[in-house]
């Protein structure tokens, strides 16, 4: 069985008539589903679909892209969402200097901020890291706090091994079924430090590529690892889902 990682599902189109994207997960084999948020009303909507389907797990936090209208309070209203017996992690968190929707600063300070309060209740993050590598890596160095998945990743071998020396995981979406380049990367890096998701409704693997992308479709990433690695898609699902438990304890 396999663990989708990253699924949007608190966002439209999902959100109002989620049920069918669930069943065909669940018909492909994808027993679990993180589904992480942007800000406090996605949140809140991750935490609901968690109350109401067993196989979803719910992460919170504030995106990067959204940490211009965080609230003065949002850090204790995160640390309330903490108490939810189904919320695993903090995420998606991070920085993001590739698209100008916030100012540096205020990317830092909100990153910093949900960082502390992950290290403090001992919650895992989930990393957006976009063009942003030097100013990532030093303020969790800053933080001493590396219980990190880099999901989406983007950057490139050397800041890999990096983070991974540090403790960290990746995970890629279905770009790895289809960019050379990617599948050059991954081949580096070890297995067992890998999780696989879709970061659905985006980055459609092959054979779906240029539709909207969906939970089922996560397999097409364990094949993809399953060719680079030359490991049988029953051992990809084994040892990526466990590494999912541990990392998130679900």
């Amino acid at each position: 069985m396999f663990t989708d990682t990253h699924a949007h599902l608190n966002l439209d189109p999902f959100y109002e008539d989620v049920q069918p994207y669930i069943d065909r997960a669940l018909d492909a084999g994808v027993s679990k589903i993180i589904v992480p948020s942007i800000d406090l009303i996605t949140s809140e909507r991750a935490i609901s679909l968690a109350d109401k389907y067993d196989n979803i797990f719910a992460a919170v936090g504030i995106h990067p892209h959204d940490s211009t209208d965080a609230s003065d309070e949002y850090l204790h209203v995160l640390e309330e969402m903490l108490k939810h017996p189904k919320v695993c992690a903090i995420g998606e968190i991070g920085l993001d200097y590739f698209r100008d929707y916030a100012p540096e600063d205020i990317q830092k300070r909100i990153f910093r901020g949900q960082i502390e309060l992950a290290k403090d209740k001992g919650y895992p993050i989930i990393i957006h890291n976009r063009a942003a590598d030097a100013d990532t890596y030093a303020i969790l160095e800053e933080a001493d706090y590396f219980n990190a998945q880099f999901h989406c990743y983007g950057s490139d071998e050397a800041f890999a091994q990096k983070v991974l020396k540090k403790g960290a995981l990746i995970s890629f979406t279905g770009v790895v079924t289809f960019a050379k380049k990617v599948k050059e990367l991954v081949k580096t890096l070890p297995l067992e430090k890998l999780m696989i998701e879709t970061d659905c409704p985006w980055m459609a693997p092959i054979p779906h590529r240029g539709k909207q992308n969906e939970p089922a479709y996560v397999v097409e990433v364990a094949k993809a690892y399953g060719d680079i690695f030359n490991v049988s898609l029953d051992e990809i699902a084994r040892i990526t889902t466990n590494t999912a438990k541990m990392f998130f304890k679900i």
